[in-house]
């Protein structure tokens, strides 16, 4: 992935800053951050590690870079009568085990255009929902949320908890019918936390013996290919949530590197993912992906070689690939579709309102957020700190109980970026004031107003240097800027009032919207000043919220310490 170098030598401010002169970046240092993350994933004791969490969270949210907006909730529409449906807190969405009414098909709305179905390479929670149920890992969840073997039967620790074996089902295929086994999850799990292959979610594997060294992971194979041993650097409390996460799920070595466009002319690594770009490739799991008509829809239908088809009760899916919410939610209400993901933001009160039995909101762990490009240019020209200031003071100017009153209905208005409901690891919930912690804003226990706060991000602004004329921004010192959102009611509204509330004292953001497959390589790759993202919970420990934020992370679409 593209990265931005800092600025090394600021000038005047061209373009919204403020009228100071600076000779260093006006990127935050990040390597202490980068330290911590690595002390906290070799603590042992809960107690200690849960302070030196809050202690990256304060961290993180002083840059300014990271703007809560709610916390996430999953509302979706399923037909009366689909039995055997079940999601989990992480957003997955499992399809392999519905009946409805005698039908062996089930039309299906997840998002639009997934931008990568190659399980190490996604980023996106629709298309983790894809991986689910066309890929399989050693563990899966299951309905209750309980992990349990999937590819394995089962696993050992040694007494120091460094050492995991993993035993696998004898007699795995993969869907062209050749062996599954243990030396898979060797090549898999090395290609996917080595750095060419680009993986977003590569840092998963830090916590693995070997990662970032040029021999690689410590895992190994057994010569029967049953037995997938894993040695750790430390010990690892969710080692089986990574077991069942899609960047963890094996793919098969010959389908990848035989793919057209996997090596360039020369014989260098051009595309590690090309091999599932279109349908007929191989997988592990439930289904395989028949037909793929791009933007338009996809076809997965039942795996005969999957270790538990038999236990399969749906044959086919039909996936509808679109972004337009009221199109999806008429095709719906049409008898077109059984299942949507997304509902119209002015739908929403009726719905809750009526008590429809088709609508459903789940529990999530999760956050609806948007995230500030530290090295965008409209930064030039300040200092670290004049910048994480105008980050917080536009943050203060955002009414988030609005915004969840309004727009994200089933969603309460956040001030953290780790979850309100996300555990602590240490017997508790993270997000509460205690003798060893108490947030900044105590009393909403976390770092924002919950409703916009525009005396205090004047304040921030002046200490930034910008001048104000009657409670608005001089045109001395403009401040412009994009907001990068997909297509869809909800974002789109949520931008909207975004826009409102900065207003109120000058500030010009316009709105720019772009397809969901495009906007995560336009952040990741720096072209942006701000943008929506969110963030779903990898398994129930603030950890994978802010391991994210590492410099190294292919999910630091932030920029930081880079």
């Amino acid at each position: 992935m593209k990265r931005l170098l800092a600025v090394l030598l600021a000038l005047l401010v061209l373009v919204g800053g403020a009228a100071t002169v600076a000779e260093e970046s006006s990127s935050p240092a990040w390597t202490a951050y980068d330290a911590l993350i690595a002390e906290i994933k070799a603590e042992t004791d809960p107690a200690a590690r849960e302070a030196l969490m809050h202690e990256a969270e304060d961290m993180l949210m002083d840059t300014g870079a990271v703007v809560p907006i709610t916390y996430y909730t999953d509302p979706y529409m399923l037909k009366e009568g689909v039995e055997g449906f079940y999601d989990t807190i992480e957003g997955f969405k499992y399809f392999m085990y519905t009946t409805y009414d005698g039908a062996d098909t089930l039309r299906i709305n997840l998002a639009s255009e997934p931008d990568r179905l190659d399980p190490a390479l996604n980023y996106t929670v629709d298309g983790a929902s894809l991986a689910v149920n066309s890929f399989a890992g050693l563990y899966t969840h299951a309905a209750d949320g309980s992990l349990q073997p999937e590819l394995a039967t089962g696993y050992t620790v040694s007494d120091d908890g460094l050492t995991y074996t993993f035993t696998l089902r004898e007699g795995l295929l993969w869907s062209d019918g050749t062996p599954l086994t243990a030396a898979d999850f060797v090549y898999s799990w090395k290609r996917a936390a080595d750095p060419a292959t680009g993986a977003a979610y590569s840092y998963l594997f830090s916590v693995i013996a070997g990662y970032g060294t040029d021999e690689g992971l410590d895992v190994s194979a057994s010569e029967d290919g049953l037995t997938f041993t894993v040695r750790l650097s430390a010990p690892c409390p969710y080692m089986l949530d990574l077991a069942a996460f899609p960047v963890f799920y094996p793919v098969q070595q010959a389908c990848v590197e035989a793919a057209e466009g996997y090596l360039d002319e020369n014989g260098e690594l051009l595309d590690p993912g090309a091999w599932a770009t279109e349908a007929g490739f191989v997988t592990s799991g439930a289904y395989v992906l028949e037909s793929w008509t791009h933007d338009e829809s996809m076809v997965y239908v039942k795996n005969p070689n999957y270790w538990n088809a038999e236990n399969v009760t749906m044959e086919r899916l039909e996936m509808m690939l679109s972004a337009d919410d009221a199109t999806i939610y008429a095709a719906f209400r049409a008898g077109d579709l059984e299942f949507i993901d997304t509902v119209p933001a002015d739908e929403m009160p009726t719905l809750l309102e009526s008590g429809d039995p088709e609508f459903h909101v789940s529990d999530n762990l999760g956050s609806y957020f948007a995230c500030f490009n530290v090295n965008s240019p409209m930064f030039e020209g300040m200092t670290p700190e004049q910048a994480s200031n105008v980050r917080k003071a536009i943050s203060m100017l955002i009414d988030r109980t609005w915004i969840s009153e309004t727009v994200r209905l089933t969603e309460p208005p956040a001030n953290t970026f780790v979850p309100a409901a996300m555990s602590d690891g240490n017997g508790g919930i993270f997000r509460q004031n205690d003798e060893a912690y108490t947030y900044p804003n105590a009393e909403e226990m976390g770092y924002l107003s919950l409703t916009a706060d525009v005396e205090g991000a004047i304040a921030l602004l002046e200490d930034a240097g910008y001048k104000f004329e009657g409670g608005m921004l001089s045109a001395e010192t403009p401040i412009a800027f994009e907001f990068l959102v997909n297509p869809g009611t909800q974002h789109e509204g949520v931008a909207q009032l975004v826009q409102e509330d900065l207003a109120v004292i000058g500030i010009d953001m316009t709105i720019r919207s772009v397809e969901w497959n495009v906007i995560g390589g336009e952040m990741a790759a720096g072209n942006y000043d701000l943008g929506r993202l969110g963030m779903y919970a990898d398994f129930n420990d603030p950890i994978c919220f802010l391991e994210m934020f590492t410099s190294t992370s292919g999910n630091n679409f932030c920029q930081l310490g880079r």
